[in-house]
């Protein structure tokens, strides 16, 4: 099939949507499945007519430039034109991509002090607000799932879950190891250090997204504890699940109930069994190539953030921004996240050619 007949059949089946939809006589699923759909196929849609109106101008233009009055204005509104065509031809492919199956989901964030001590806890905690922040910013649901903190406010670790439109094709170019250089506010001598966190974003499983044998399950039961060793609760309602054949391990402890720690500990599970899945199929289609930016790889060092010089440097595409206050503060975080989804996009364009 030619582009225009991909084109042409694309549009048809926008307007057949149209006619089904408000036909009247749909079951509230059927209506669901078609409006979601509608919504997909709409922005390309939307696309393809302007690229046929800026093709159908450009005809016209030229029929005008036989006339020597016209001719020059006619020029000019065609080079216009004829620079805009090829855009308009890129971003309709870049709306055709194969669509990440995940894009639209929840996700779940983790955040992990790594190496430099006390430091890197209070970086964790400080890259886990970063995150709030920039949820709030875009209108998503930033739902706290357990933190593991010490006595100076640093997060040993935590996780959340983010709900909302668009949540994990935003966020899922974060994962992997973030490094931070600055004067800690408890060195006395004033000398920069280098500490890290991990960070994991996680695509929200459905229970059609993977499943899950009650005997590949390993369920334990314990007390919780807080920083410093202290008791949360003196009931048993800590749980901890392995999953066996995987080997993942997810421990959960916030809450006083043992069946909430339970629900928390298995949305976590299946999130990252779906992740475990999800990692290995593209492990498998990437065989042959290497492509840092969308490889997920939690042990890269993707970012670094330098205090001392307010900057941020994203390691995967070099890119460098002088607002490090900005960036960790949120509102700027999209300043890195765009061109990142860019970047994915081009080189998933230039293999398509």
């Amino acid at each position: 099939m030619s582009g225009n007949e991909r084109y042409a059949s694309l549009v048809a089946r926008h307007e057949e949507l149209t006619a089904l939809m408000s036909a009247g006589d749909l079951s509230p699923e059927k209506y669901t499945e078609l409006s979601r759909e509608y919504a997909e196929l709409s922005p390309v849609v939307d696309k393809i007519r302007e690229l046929e109106a800026a093709r159908s101008e450009l005809r016209d233009l030229e029929e005008l430039s036989s006339d020597p009055e016209m001719r020059e204005m006619a020029e000019a509104e065609s080079r216009a034109l004829n620079e805009r065509i090829p855009e308009l031809e890129t971003e309709l492919r870049i709306l055709l991509l194969p669509k990440d199956a995940a894009d639209e989901k929840n996700a779940i964030l983790e955040v992990r002090a790594g190496t430099g001590g006390d430091e890197a806890s209070l970086f964790a905690a400080e890259l886990f607000r970063m995150y709030q922040r920039y949820a709030d910013l875009h209108g998503w649901r930033f739902e706290v799932m357990s933190i593991s903190d010490n006595e100076l406010g640093g997060y040993k670790e935590a996780s959340a879950l983010i709900s909302g439109a668009g949540v994990f094709s935003r966020l899922k170019f974060e994962s992997g190891v973030h490094r931070v250089q600055r004067v800690p506010t408890t060195e006395a001598g004033g000398r920069i250090h280098t500490s890290a966190a991990t960070v994991a974003v996680l695509p929200e499983a459905e229970d059609v997204d993977v499943h899950i044998d009650d005997k590949d399950l390993r369920i334990d039961i314990f007390r919780s504890s807080g920083p410093g060793g202290q008791s949360v609760n003196t009931t048993d309602s800590a749980v901890r699940i392995t999953h066996l054949p995987t080997g993942i391990v997810v421990s959960q402890q916030d809450e006083k109930s043992q069946h909430k720690n339970r629900a928390k500990a298995m949305k976590i599970l299946m999130a990252r069994l779906y992740d475990h899945e999800r990692a290995q199929l593209d492990a498998e289609r990437a065989a042959d190539r290497k492509s840092q930016v969308g490889s997920g790889d939690r042990s890269e060092r993707i970012r670094t953030y330098n205090f001392p010089q307010g900057r941020v440097t994203d390691h995967r595409i070099n890119l460098t921004l002088y607002k490090v206050d900005r960036v960790i503060g949120g509102e700027a975080l999209d300043e890195i996240i765009d061109p990142l989804i860019a970047e994915d996009q081009a080189e998933r364009l230039a293999r398509l050619e």
